[in-house]
């Protein structure tokens, strides 16, 4: 396979945008942290639990186990695929393939003790939990945390850069480039927040149906509750101590739905600056060599956001099946979920490429200071807003109606302003107040809340 004739365009004409996911979300690193959990579990039920019939494992040996999974190679991956092959079963491939290592390195004794008491799902629950928190505490917090830190530097940068609102597509009263970009710093801060205090990232490993049934005829003397809540613990994860066989990916959900969010929150930011870019409030830098379109050569296309929403477009459908189907379950198991978590780390994929393509066209755009400044002198009927509110704190009355007359749908200029304004039957302090007033300077409290 090569990038012109994979699949899917993750692994093609994307695949120099996401292969940093290939660490979490191949099936080859679905293997080597299976193999992990594997390695893992049999190190503490030899060591930690010194279950009868099993012997301690020294430090020599230990380190060769975890070997196993931090030197785990693309061959070893081949190989856990010939044992698939023939057991036309994933999990129970990685097993043989534990047991062929290890008595490849001479650690005998063991063998009868690698996937002890395990269903399939207690590997594979805690091998994605693994992997879902590598990756998103990993590269994708990274890249989201520069998307963060551009978008609040340009809030910053732009804070005081008088801009026209804009309300059913209408011009409305002003506000600033750089608070209508904190709006979304401050969406996005908000989402954060939520994923710190209340996102966790569960796993279970409690046998068949959640019971511990296997483990307690077997060795009815450990307290089973508490080994399990240790040994998941030790992996960084928090234990959910209530499932059937599958651990019921309510986590996954709730990570899944955040995600969603953020999203839509970053598609939002991306829809309106392409309309702002289409207004010519922010220019776009051009790039030698680069075409805007095959036809027309002056254009400069806002692809960059285009981009973005398109695939946190497609990131959010996945997200949204993830979220509506993986928490359900027939009775104590059944396979739908498999072979959908197969498929997480391709919303993630989608998810990246929207950051780094939002991140690229924010890098691309430059305030049009004339642009803005224009529009703005443009429309003084804007102003009705702050002289009709003043008008009622003297208790003018029908001060909404009187200025609804005076702008609504007609040209209104400065020198229309200042007229009416001069003409109304407020203080003289309050009509030098309101004559000084500009569209650019009608900004509220814009500046101060960034």
């Amino acid at each position: 396979m090569t990038r012109l004739t994979a699949l899917s365009p993750l692994d093609g004409r994307y695949a120099d945008k996401v292969s940093e996911l290939s660490d979490f979300f191949s099936e080859f690193a679905l293997q080597k942290y299976r193999v992990l959990v594997e390695i893992e579990w049999l190190i503490f039920i030899c060591n930690d639990l010194k279950l009868s019939g099993s012997k301690k494992l020294t430090l020599a040996q230990i380190k060769v186990l975890r070997g196993m999974y931090e030197k785990f190679s693309e061959n070893d991956g081949q190989n856990i695929k010939g044992f698939e092959a023939t057991t036309n079963h994933d999990v129970k491939a990685v097993e043989y393939f534990l047991r062929e290592k290890l008595a490849a390195a001479k650690i005998n004794g063991y063998e009868s003790f690698i996937h002890f008491a395990c269903t399939s799902e207690d590997i594979n629950n805690l091998s994605y939990a693994l992997m879902i928190r590598d990756a998103v505490q990993g590269p994708i917090q990274d890249w989201y945390n520069e998307l963060f830190a551009t978008l609040e530097g340009f809030a910053h940068e732009h804070k005081d850069v008088a801009m026209m609102g804009h309300t059913h597509g209408q011009p409305a009263s002003p506000t600033t480039v750089g608070k209508e970009i904190m709006n979304v710093v401050a969406r996005l801060d908000r989402q954060t927040d939520i994923f710190e205090d209340s996102i966790g990232f569960l796993g279970k490993i409690n046998g068949a149906v959640g019971n511990y049934n296997a483990h307690v005829v077997a060795y009815p003397e450990i307290d089973w509750l508490k080994a399990g809540q240790k040994f998941i613990s030790g992996l960084g994860l928090t234990p959910n101590m209530y499932t059937t066989q599958i651990e019921p990916h309510d986590w996954n959900a709730e990570l899944f739905d955040l995600m969603r969010r953020m999203n839509v929150i970053l598609t939002d930011l991306s829809r309106d600056m392409w309309m702002y870019i289409g207004m010519g409030y922010f220019k776009q830098k051009v790039k030698k060599g680069e075409v805007g379109s095959s036809t027309m050569p002056h254009k400069v296309n806002p692809i960059d956001f285009e981009n973005a929403e398109g695939n946190f477009g497609l990131a959010n459908a996945l997200f949204g099946h993830f979220s509506e189907k993986l928490p359900i379950s027939r009775m104590q198991r059944d396979l739908t979920d498999s072979t959908v978590m197969r498929n997480v780390g391709v919303a993630f994929g989608y998810t990246l490429l929207g950051f780094k393509s939002l991140l690229k066209g924010m890098g691309k755009v430059e305030v049009n200071h004339e642009a803005l400044a224009k529009d703005l002198d443009a429309h003084w009927e804007i102003l009705g807003e702050p002289v009709q509110t003043v008008l009622r704190k003297y208790g003018v009355k029908n001060a909404y109606e009187l200025l609804k007359d005076m702008t609504r749908g007609k040209n209104f200029g400065r020198a229309d302003y200042v007229k009416f304004v001069g003409g109304l039957p407020i203080p003289a302090k309050e009509k030098a107040k309101l004559e000084k007033l500009t569209p650019a300077t009608y900004v509220g409290l814009a500046v101060k809340l960034v």
